[in-house]
């Protein structure tokens, strides 16, 4: 969800430097079940533009209808949409609704945040009562320090009423996939990896020529030699990828970055190959934790039967997001034999 908020606050900021109001409208509670989850917003612009989305399509043009009253005001409120005899989520959705101004300043603070990788708190307080329209309902932002950040332009924020709820999400920072390879499949991946709003980062080597313009949606395209990795920030909120099809150059770069601490390091290629790069790096970190190797996923992907760049990019990122999301899906490295079904 961070990249969502992330997209909302550079869409607000555009919108206040063209002296356009727009309000946010967040998901603050759920009673049963919903396509989306609270925690998930939607910008509106005067102009009737909508971006982001709290549900699958079906909510939002009841909160575009909603939002006029907020434009009209300047006030927060509160809305609830009942799905149960609409929908086949069979839950009530409690949408708050409040003006959104991004200025210059609180667009720069979080913009340090996200590029500094600092983990974000946002506190939304809220009512059940839809009739509730007070200036107490609203959402601010605590980054690791200061005073909160107000997003409804004010300086100060009006002491809630005790009978006020408060919504509170913890949002990490920005998922981030390294791919260590700057061929057509690393293309590939990059574009179905970015779709997903994470930040992509492409390692080529020096003599590459290729650019960011060749890799659609990536946020950047690095030439490096593989014992210049160590000074990539990869964190536990990070995935790699080792796609260079030269397998010196993968153990070299493995070498460099075993470690880290990615959530997931994915290798392309037979279990033969993984086998051998297991224990050339055992041979050269022969004392290395256990836990290293379990991070590795080689080859990489689930068991779907990829043939084409796209359907392996598909299912490695599946098996990545089963990793982050702590779910068992049939991996290929566990797979005995080759992957593909003999002809």
């Amino acid at each position: 969800m961070t990249h969502e908020f992330r997209t909302l606050i550079t869409t607000a900021f555009t919108y206040n430097q063209q002296q356009q109001a727009c309000v946010m409208a967040s998901v603050v509670a759920l009673d049963g079940s919903s396509y989306r989850k609270p925690g998930v917003r939607m910008l509106i612009a005067a102009n009737g533009t909508m971006t982001g989305a709290v549900s699958g399509g079906c909510v939002e043009k009841e909160v575009l209808f909603q939002a006029q009253e907020v434009f009209e005001t300047g006030n927060p409120k509160m809305m609830t949409y009942d799905g149960r005899y609409r929908l086949g989520c069979e839950g009530i959705l409690y949408i708050l609704i409040e003006p959104l101004v991004v200025t210059e300043a609180l667009y720069n603070q979080l913009t340090t945040a996200f590029e500094q990788r600092t983990p974000i708190q946002i506190c939304a307080y809220y009512s059940r009562d839809i009739e509730a329209t007070h200036h107490y309902l609203g959402s601010q932002v605590q980054l690791a320090a200061g005073a909160p950040l107000l997003l409804n332009g004010e300086e100060t924020q009006t002491t809630p009423a005790e009978n006020t709820l408060e919504f509170k999400q913890q949002l990490p920072p920005i998922f981030q996939l390294f791919l260590f390879g700057a061929e057509h499949d690393a293309v590939q991946l990059g574009i179905q990896a970015s779709q997903l709003g994470w930040d992509v980062t492409v390692i080529a080597s020096p003599k590459d020529p290729k650019t960011e313009a060749n890799f659609p949606g990536v946020k950047s395209v690095l030439h490096l030699l593989p014992e210049e990795a160590h000074q990539l920030v990869i964190d536990e909120e990070s995935a790699v990828v080792l796609m260079n099809h030269n397998y010196a150059t993968d153990l070299n770069f493995l070498v460099n970055i075993y470690d880290k601490q990615p959530q997931y390091i994915g290798i392309l290629g037979s279990s033969k190959r993984r086998e051998k790069l297991f224990n050339e790096l055992i041979d050269y970190k022969p004392d290395l934790d256990a836990e290293v190797l379990d991070r590795i996923y080689g080859p990489a992907g689930i068991d779907i039967g990829a043939i084409t760049p796209q359907e392996i990019a598909l299912s490695v990122l599946a098996e990545l997001l089963a990793v982050t999301r702590k779910r068992d899906v049939p991996s290929l490295r566990d797979k005995l034999g080759s992957i593909h079904k003999e002809a």
